[in-house]
């Protein structure tokens, strides 16, 4: 949904939730969670107004449409009727999603292969036809919009080690990405930006990484020199392409177990010239006076679908482990730090936890500092609610359905972007 603010480029803020909370992996599966919960969410949230989706599409469902065009067409007639819109899509996993074990099979592909580039292809294609045209009523009543496409941080980092090219190949397909891009624009389609988004234990954990490689491998003389092959533009032309179509999307739940200073992490990227395409809005665990006994209450949280990476603060130090069971195993030797933070999503208006086995929190307090700098200096015209683990939550943390659950992060990340005057 649009909200009042806007970005420092002048662009409305559109607030929405990422359907990747729902288990849906074929095109049919997509349309009737649109069908189903995210109209139920609009009758909760945005019951007159238009409300935009923040689309998960499958490698499979997003060939589906681009291969039966009238499907893809059909659909954005269904969006226009129903008062809904597309603004951003969440290309992360490539596959299934739900209800296997994804763990670190979740990055793959990656920006080493091809196949993540022609996925990512894909999806801008859809995304081209079903954003809402200036020219449209509904594009009229929204006001500029942009399109964004979150993707992988690169590759998983130990990909990275054992491949000397890894960074060099990643960029290049990375342009390769937002040369088609650059097309659709020409081609008298909306702008579109590719968003990179850092995460524990991939080759792109931090702000600082992500910065980084974008300052040492994208944002350089010599690859304008290259984009300006990929898209015929004069090299100016083409570093301002790359610039536009390429950034970062920054993840609350993922900078937080990364220990990041909300304020700091925000100033340095509006310093560093990068687009943030994205916020997605999302909250992990914090434990902050570990010890042997009391990091027993995360138990619960260990399941066998997705990777919860933990990072256990002791002093200036950081101890990164994998995944939740080994900080846990570390734990029964005594390697408990001063603080641990987990990399799974909870509801982002839950904040004190607790369970038969103790107490712990969210990373609620690092979220709400975060919003509050952001709301003051909006640096992204996107953001998306992003709570995708609501399946394999804890019971005690499920009091409410899935749609009056969204619909509750969604009015608790408004009211935080429109604080009252």
């Amino acid at each position: 949904m649009k909200l009042s603010a806007q970005d420092a480029k002048g662009r409305p803020l559109h607030l929405t939730y990422c359907t990747n909370i729902h288990p849906a992996e074929t095109w049919p599966e997509v349309f009737e969670v649109v069908n189903t919960h995210v109209l139920a969410v609009k009758r909760l949230i945005s019951p007159t107004q238009p409300f935009g989706i923040g689309l998960r599409l499958s490698f499979q469902a997003a060939r589906t449409l681009v291969q039966n065009p009238n499907t893809l067409v059909a659909f954005r007639q269904y969006l226009n009727d129903n008062d809904l819109y597309v603004f951003t899509i969440n290309g992360f996993p490539y596959g299934p999603f739900h209800g296997q074990p994804v763990k670190e099979q979740v990055y793959r592909p990656d920006w080493i292969e091809i196949e993540r580039l022609n996925y990512t292809e894909l999806l801008a294609g859809v995304l081209a036809v079903l954003m809402p045209r200036p020219e449209d009523p509904l594009g009229q009543q929204l006001g500029p919009l942009v399109g964004s496409i979150s993707t992988v941080p690169g590759c998983f980092r130990g990909r990275a080690a054992s491949d000397s090219r890894a960074m060099v190949t990643m960029a290049e397909n990375l342009r390769r990405a937002a040369a088609t891009l650059v097309g659709i624009r020409a081609d008298g389609g909306p702008q579109i930006g590719l968003a990179l988004e850092p995460e524990p234990h991939c080759v792109f954990e931090t702000t600082a990484e992500v910065l980084r490689f974008f300052e040492q491998h994208l944002f350089t003389e010599q690859s304008a020199l290259r984009f300006a092959e990929l898209t015929r533009l004069d090299k100016v032309r083409a570093a301002e392409a790359l610039r536009r179509h390429l950034g970062i999307c920054l993840d609350a739940c993922h900078a937080a177990v990364e220990y990041e200073d909300p304020e700091q992490t925000l100033a340095d990227l509006q310093s560093s010239g990068v687009s943030v395409f994205k916020l997605q809005v999302s909250a992990g665990l914090r434990m902050s006076q570990p010890t042997r006994r009391a990091v027993q209450a995360l138990k619960p949280f260990v399941e066998d679908t997705y990777l919860h990476q933990t990072v256990v603060r002791r002093g200036a130090a950081l101890i990164r482990h994998l995944d939740l069971p080994d900080a846990l195993a570390a734990a029964e030797t005594g390697d408990v730090g001063e603080e641990w933070r987990v990399h799974f999503h909870v509801p982002v208006f839950t904040s004190d936890l607790a369970n038969e086995m103790g107490r712990f929190e969210s990373t609620s307090a690092f979220l709400k500092e975060l919003l509050g700098h952001f709301a003051r200096a909006p640096l992204s015209p996107h953001v998306e609610v992003e709570t995708y683990t609501w399946n394999v939550l804890p019971e005690s943390l499920r009091t409410l359905n899935v749609d009056e659950a969204i619909a509750q992060e969604l009015r608790w990340t408004q009211a935080l972007l429109s604080p009252a005057p």
